[in-house]
């Protein structure tokens, strides 16, 4: 298995594409995501093997109802899986998901941060990118069933922002 981008080097960039729900919920706007395009603010990327599972859904959903949290650190949240953008909508709009689902079909993206993995697709895994671009913390999940807590996350991340 890929070890994936080590801690203190340049994240590894994509264009995926993806889409978000609009502020109202009504729209999914689809559009491609680049990290690069990103810099400035800090980008949690989180991976999780598919939509519409249990544990997923709670993660997601945990993240997705800290955004404020998110946003005040300047921060954005994108979730990455195999399914396609047509999956991604659905999930959305079904959990009211509010951060941008990037889908990695060919688990390229996965495998260039070292969370692709044979039989489960894609192993459940959070990278913090701060806003240079520069890794700088990741968890990856050796199984599946547990998740970092958004209080996880926030506390990183504004160690980021203060450094």
């Amino acid at each position: 298995m890929a070890s994936g981008p080590q801690l203190g080097s340049a994240a590894p960039d994509f264009t995926l594409p993806g889409g978000v729900l609009s502020g109202s919920g009504e729209t999914f706007e689809r559009a491609d995501y680049r990290l690069t395009a990103a810099r400035g603010r800090s980008v949690v990327l989180a991976f999780y093997p598919g939509d519409n599972t249990t544990v997923c859904t709670k993660q997601l959903c945990s993240y997705s109802s800290g955004m404020e949290a998110f946003e005040g650190l300047d921060a954005d949240v994108w979730g990455i899986s195999p399914q396609g953008v047509d999956s991604h909508e659905s999930f959305a709009r079904a959990f009211g998901l509010r951060m941008p689902l990037l889908a990695d079909e060919g688990r390229e993206i996965a495998k260039a941060y070292g969370v692709s993995a044979p039989g489960i697709g894609v192993r459940r895994a959070v990278f913090l990118i701060g806003p240079d671009g520069i890794l700088r913390w990741k968890h990856v999940a050796l199984l599946g069933a547990t998740f970092q807590s958004l209080d996880t996350l926030t506390n990183r991340l504004s160690g980021i922002k203060e450094s």
